[in-house]
């Protein structure tokens, strides 16, 4: 059964109808990345599959028990206020020491449990949101531009650890970015919105549909053919691997 099932949504601010007709459904342990210009609604869709958003016309359907974790786009914390990295992802009750560990562990971030959390660098930051997410053993994590702010590499490290996040739990990913030739070549399946599903498919199939290219041009082929060559690259060698308001 699907883990998430979208239909026929419809998203309205006021008079302003960002979502409109959107189907899409999640199958267990698929990587699928939602691209899109600005305005879009990628960032209205999470928000409506975690409840944080009401539909204004259709549904959304979760399979029982469904446990999701989520990573934001961005998170402050006030940079003079002393907390560590374990005392952060110990904000939920019943969360232990080895808990943390083990998550930090699986979000490729082991040794970050008694750092201050003003002291980590952007990466880190992100590789502890997703340690936090984490915890809870999701089925599904929803990721929304998880890597904003941070530069090439360190994008491509965090998702080749997403990659890793799949293979050793088999949860499900639903992610929305802007790295094009980043994400495309970590995903199963890619959707293309713009305020309704323009394409979808196999990062093949969507790179070269003519939907996709009106919005993104042709160039992205080439920059997902590249990046494609450097991660096997990387992995032949052992390397380690809101959206603005609509």
């Amino acid at each position: 059964m699907e883990l998430i099932t979208v239909e026929d949504l419809c998203v309205r601010y006021g008079a302003n109808t960002v979502l409109r007709h959107v189907n899409i459904t999640i199958e267990p342990g698929e990587i699928v990345t939602i691209v899109g210009p600005n305005g879009s609604g990628k960032t209205s869709l999470l928000r409506a599959i975690i409840g944080a958003t009401k539909p204004a016309e259709g549904r959304i359907r979760q399979r029982a028990g469904l446990r999701i974790g989520y990573v934001p786009q961005k998170l402050h914390i006030d940079p003079t206020l002393p907390i560590s990295v374990e005392r952060f992802m110990r904000l939920a009750s019943g969360v232990s020491p080895q808990a943390c560990e083990d998550a930090l562990e699986t979000a490729g971030a082991p040794d970050l449990l008694r750092r201050q959390m003003s002291q980590l660098s952007g990466g880190q930051f992100q590789r502890v949101l997703l340690a936090r997410a984490l915890i809870s053993k999701p089925e599904i994590l929803l990721l929304d531009e998880a890597t904003q702010g941070l530069d090439q590499p360190g994008s491509a490290a965090f998702y080749r650890q997403i990659e890793a996040v799949r293979r050793d739990t088999g949860c499900a990913i639903l992610m929305i970015s802007h790295e094009l030739h980043v994400v495309m070549s970590a995903s199963d399946r890619v959707i293309c919105l713009n305020g309704h599903v323009c394409c979808e498919g196999s990062p093949a199939v969507v790179a070269s549909a003519p939907e996709y290219r009106a919005l993104f041009g042709t160039g992205t082929g080439g920059a997902l053919a590249l990046y494609r060559h450097d991660h096997d690259h990387d992995h032949d060698h052992g390397a380690d691997a809101q959206e603005a308001a609509e």
